[in-house]
């Protein structure tokens, strides 16, 4: 195999396991059902009462519901009112909408190397299946097989790191993805989102990665097999 060739093959197996976290991730971020989930199972409905804010449970679902079109749209800051007393409120402090609007980023670059990396798999995959020759077909499989081996390492390691250490890892996370202080801002957003939220959310994505991983491997572990098994007389 040429250098070149096996650059691009070990190129693709790196990408696989960003792929398929990024993906997880953009999904994550798009779920109403996980920001409902959370919800409910943290109680946020009833920490917002007791900090003075009254939500029914279809306005809370409206408010998630907005920050996800927030996310998605073309805005800088996120303006997002509820009625509280019988009149509308703007729900998050200046500094938190700074700080969705730093979230925000980080979302676009997930949807940035998400992009990037599904457009190079898909163009080595392409390639080398439409060459025709059974030696590119085996080495796409194990390509496969390669980088599903690495997301799974990878998901072990970031499993073991939420089980065990998720608090100073979730504060590190905010340390060294935000230029400010925002994100520990006093007001609603904080209750909308306990710290607990984001360690479900973190354990789901990574079974999302893990699966997509198994599904790959398993595809390409059977074809390696299967071949080999024919070329036995």
């Amino acid at each position: 195999m040429s250098i070149l060739a096996t650059i691009a093959k070990w190129l693709f197996m790196l990408c696989l396991p960003v792929l398929l976290l990024t993906a997880s991730l953009g999904w994550a971020v798009n779920s109403l059902w996980l920001y409902q989930y959370g919800s409910q199972k943290y109680g946020v409905s009833q920490t917002l009462a007791n900090s003075g804010l009254e939500l029914s449970d279809s306005a809370l679902v409206k408010v998630y519901a907005g920050l996800i079109n927030y996310f998605n749209s073309g805005e800088e800051y996120i303006s997002l009112n509820v009625i509280k007393d019988g009149k509308p409120f703007s729900l998050f402090t200046p500094e938190e909408t700074i700080h969705f609007s730093d979230v925000k980023g980080l979302i676009r670059l997930d949807y940035s190397v998400l992009l990037g990396t599904l457009v190079y798999t898909l163009a080595y995959a392409g390639i080398s299946l439409l060459w025709r020759k059974r030696r590119y077909w085996r080495q796409l499989a194990l390509g496969v097989v390669g980088g599903s081996g690495i997301t799974l390492a990878v998901m072990l390691a970031l499993a073991l790191g939420v089980v065990f250490d998720f608090g100073p890892m979730f504060y590190q996370f905010h340390l060294l993805f935000f230029p400010n202080l925002y994100w520990s801002a006093e007001g609603f957003m904080l209750l909308l989102f306990p710290e607990d939220f984001f360690r479900d959310a973190a354990i789901i994505c990574a079974l999302a990665t893990t699966a997509g991983a198994v599904v790959l491997g398993g595809v390409g572990g059977w074809y390696l097999l299967s071949n080999r098994r024919k070329a036995v007389p």
